[in-house]
């Protein structure tokens, strides 16, 4: 058992080499952490309320905990609205401080102070412009990839999860089992998600969970066809037999020895299938069956620059962000799988 760890960390090892090797997909898994890691701040970065005020000597953080109007020096009960010019006034006078976001729009905030119709070009206030309803697109695209990623692993998580079940259960018992697992999958392949995906939007309301659920349903199928395959073909070695003589039981034989010997497939598809959840959350969102619509979206920002073929900033501005990022896990993809390369 010593020497089986031993060669499988020294075979970790080698294929960490291998993938800083590949200064393509190394450099692109650092551009990509450091992205994603940014916008798990977007709210710090992109917000109409202030990180932190000082009002007549005492601290508040908008961030964290919402003040009424009253507070400063407004004359209703309500949440504040910080970006009105007489709080503005009352938080800049008499020794009082706010300090704002880089950018001071959140994703859902309308600027109400256009000199021009929407969707509005880039401007000083917008550095990216607006939507046709006045909100920022910059603030938009930040909460949209942040999202995007998120569904993004979330849905590779599940799908990764399902697949390497049903094809390892595929894979060690075979026989009857696999015959009845692989006529499953031929019908469950055969059904229409498109239509799928519309008849439930039109029954339930819109939200990141149903799509996650509905999308989850049919994700799996690819890989477990590849874990299925590493299965088979481990568990007639020599160390499976033995384990299994001597009394182990199937789960752990399937966790133990055959898992492991049997990540290569599932390791080097995750960019690509990240990438593929992606591409779907966009696609649906692009025809108007995916998040709500206050959602910040890429594909909705797609659509809006299809509407609007004038307002160049919406589309262009969508198209870079998408495309860099699935670029980047495009090459990450393409390092790891270079990384657990048998031949190599």
């Amino acid at each position: 058992m010593g020497i089986e760890n031993q060669r499988q960390d020294t075979l970790a090892r080698r294929r960490r080499r291998a993938f800083k090797k590949n200064r393509r997909g190394y450099y692109s898994l650092i551009i990509f952490i450091l992205l994603f890691g940014t916008s798990l701040f977007a709210e710090v970065l992109s917000n109409d309320k202030p990180l932190i005020v000082e009002y007549q000597g005492r601290l508040y953080f908008p961030l964290v905990k919402s003040y009424p109007e009253t507070t400063f020096g407004g004359d209703f009960e309500t949440e504040t609205d910080y970006r009105d010019p007489y709080i503005l006034k009352r938080l800049s006078s008499n020794g009082n401080w706010a300090v704002f976001p880089p950018n001071p729009h959140s994703y859902n905030s309308i600027n109400l102070n256009l000199d021009q119709p929407v969707p509005s070009p880039p401007s000083r206030d917008n550095l990216l412009g607006t939507d046709d309803r006045g909100r920022d697109v910059l603030a938009r695209l930040i909460y949209g990839f942040r999202l995007s990623v998120l569904f993004g692993f979330a849905l590779t998580t599940v799908g990764t999860v399902l697949g390497i079940i049903a094809g390892g259960v595929q894979g060690y018992f075979g026989g009857k089992i696999d015959l009845f697992f692989q006529r499953f999958i031929e019908i469950w392949s055969a059904m229409p998600e498109l239509y799928l995906l519309i008849i439930f939007a039109s029954i339930f309301k819109p939200s990141i969970l149903l799509l996650l659920v509905l999308l989850s349903l049919f994700g799996w199928m690819g890989l477990s066809d590849y874990v299925r395959a590493e299965f088979l073909k481990g568990r007639n070695m020599e160390y499976v037999k033995a384990a299994r003589a001597l009394g182990v039981g199937n789960l752990t034989i399937m966790y133990r020895h055959l898992l492991p010997n049997g990540m290569t497939p599932v390791i080097t598809f995750l960019p690509f299938r990240m990438s593929g959840a992606i591409l779907a959350l966009t696609s649906l969102d692009f025809l108007g069956l995916g998040v709500p619509p206050s959602t910040p979206s890429l594909g909705e920002l797609l659509a809006q620059g299809k509407a609007n073929i004038d307002a160049w900033w919406l589309s262009l501005s969508t198209f870079f962000v998408l495309v860099g990022m699935l670029v980047l896990l495009i090459f990450i993809g393409e390092a790891l799988r270079e990384a657990y390369d048998p031949r190599r």
